[in-house]
């Protein structure tokens, strides 16, 4: 695959200015209330924890 040119990567990034503009609303809005919202650090942790388990017993399983 050859890189891009030049007008492709003006498009592209004029097209990532547009969609930061256009969610913009919604990332302020969703900013406001995350500094409102309690903390759920398990809801994150475990589900993280169980991933990176998974990951390990998958390596063991082909070094055997």
């Amino acid at each position: 695959m050859e890189p891009l040119s030049t007008w492709e990567n003006l498009l592209l990034g004029a097209l990532a200015i547009i969609v930061v503009f256009w969610m913009k609303p919604g990332i302020k809005a969703a900013l406001e209330r995350s500094k409102t919202a309690q903390a759920d650090w398990p809801g994150v942790l475990v589900p993280l924890v169980l991933v990176v388990v998974f990951v390990f017993i998958l390596i063991a399983m082909v070094k055997a």
